[in-house]
């Protein structure tokens, strides 16, 4: 099969988005499959993989599109308009484009696949209308149109594929049609209790203090600020692992941190294995990488309740989920788990346990079977049933139900759904109906928000 990869981003830019296409066409290539990667050319002068790459022996060409800067956010690259993607794409002839959390690339790649009556299989990835809100683009306009690019994107895709069943659920809702459930893997070999380094944690905790991680984008989205409460509790270091335009202040906000910068690869494994607990801050992440590769170094977690921690923290059981953007919420859960450190090693050990069966080979299959099921549409073919469970339905593919992914059993990872009260909140926070304040359905260890009722794509 010949794919053709549009991704807004990709290495060596480091964020999700970027690795997870990485992982998406090294796996395409340990198959026998060809895909091409178009992708944002980065700054000048960055350091960046050459054309090609690949596992083993075999190589995966790279197309970088002429680009410039976010305004107010550098670090991200927005692709210029250029005839190099259409060329790239028909090029390549391919059977399938890959859309990888499309905006402005990827609306173009969409086009291009449209006028060469190529099915393209769009993957949602950023919450961008949530970014616009919290960038307060437009003063409320932004997240409007944010959504109708989204929508306009989407509809045109043969299939979306959403990482998490709240993204599922959001999409559904603003009218995306033909959404499944494609959640994403974790190296839990590379991400290992065993890469702990007793001496890192000395050198970051001299004075025997619990280490409490967060590791990310220094953002505004992602309200590491959050994380002050934390910083100042008596027998507490938080550790922060990251770059980005919210550095300058939060150092200033957090004078007790240790600010590390950005780490990558085995030192980044050694950094995550070194923590005692891992933080996660953000409220807009459609999946959030870092928790699966926290909980895969054997951490507990505490996550907000919102967006894909939901699918990730099994409350009371792998970690605590707090309500969004509440710094008390935070301190308070922060505070309860320091202070217990056999409720965070039980925590840390069915974390761990959760994880290790979501490889990114088989995550990888799956994203093959929905492809799969795409192009048998497109033939016209009737297709017996859904891969991966799905919100909505799209023509041929049986009722979607089930969220159950390859190798998962009941409650064990991204795909079990079952129902259960959700437990209330670590004492302190202002929520005393729990994260949720319902019952809910579960994927995994964590929770969600019930699913609404779809036809066709359209919320009831």
């Amino acid at each position: 099969m010949r794919v053709a990869i549009v991704t807004e981003s990709f290495p060596p830019e480091v964020n999700g988005v970027a690795h997870s296409v990485l992982r998406t066409a090294e796996h395409l290539v340990r198959r026998g499959h060809q895909p091409l990667v178009i992708t944002p050319a980065p700054a000048r002068g960055a350091h960046c993989p050459p054309h090609s790459f690949g596992p083993d022996a075999a190589t995966v060409p790279v197309v970088r599109i002429p680009s410039l800067p976010l305004p107010g956010y550098p670090q991200v690259r927005i692709a210029l308009p250029s005839r190099q993607l259409a060329a790239a794409i028909s090029g390549h002839r391919p059977d399938l484009v890959h859309l990888a959390g499309p905006f402005v690339l990827g609306a173009r790649g969409m086009e291009v696949a449209r006028s060469l009556g190529v099915p393209a299989v769009a993957v949602y990835q950023t919450d961008l209308a949530g970014y616009a809100h919290a960038y307060r683009a437009g003063r409320g306009l932004g997240e409007a149109a944010a959504w109708h690019r989204i929508r306009t994107v989407h509809r045109a895709a043969a299939r979306t594929l959403a990482p998490s069943t709240p993204a599922a659920q959001d999409l559904t809702a603003h009218g995306v049609p033909r959404v499944r459930l494609w959640p994403r893997g974790v190296d839990s070999a590379r991400f290992h209790p065993g890469h702990r380094d007793e001496a890192l944690h000395r050198a970051l905790a001299p004075g025997g203090e619990v280490l409490v991680g967060y590791v990310g984008r220094l953002a505004p989205e992602k309200r590491v600020d959050l994380l002050a409460g934390a910083s100042a509790l008596p027998g507490v270091r938080v550790v922060v692992i990251g770059d980005g335009p919210s550095g300058p202040a939060l150092r200033a906000a957090m004078p007790g941190a240790v600010f590390l910068g950005r780490k990558t690869g085995a030192e980044l494994a050694r950094c995550f294995a070194s923590l005692d607990l891992f933080v996660h801050t953000g409220p807009l992440e459609t999946f959030c990488q870092t928790i699966q590769e926290a909980m895969a170094s054997g951490l507990p977690v505490v996550g907000p309740a919102a967006g894909g921690p939901l699918d990730l923290v099994g409350h009371h059981r792998t970690g605590l989920l707090v309500p969004p953007r509440d710094g008390r919420a935070v301190t308070a859960a922060v505070a309860a788990l320091a202070a217990d450190p056999e409720l965070r090693a039980a925590y840390g050990r069915a974390g761990r346990a959760d994880v290790t069966a979501r490889s990114w080979e088989s995550v990888g299959d799956l994203l093959l079977q929905h492809y799969a099921e795409v192009l048998a549409e497109h033939r016209g073919e009737g297709v017996g049933g859904n891969v991966g469970g799905g919100v909505g339905s799209g023509a041929g593919t049986g009722p979607a139900v089930g969220l159950a992914g390859p190798g998962d059993g009941p409650g064990t990872g991204p795909g079990s759904v079952g129902v259960e009260d959700v437990p209330a909140p670590p004492t302190g926070s202002p929520d005393p109906a729990g994260p949720a304040g319902l019952p809910a359905a579960t994927v995994g260890g964590g929770t969600a928000a019930p699913a609404p009722v779809i036809v066709e794509g359209q919320p009831a």
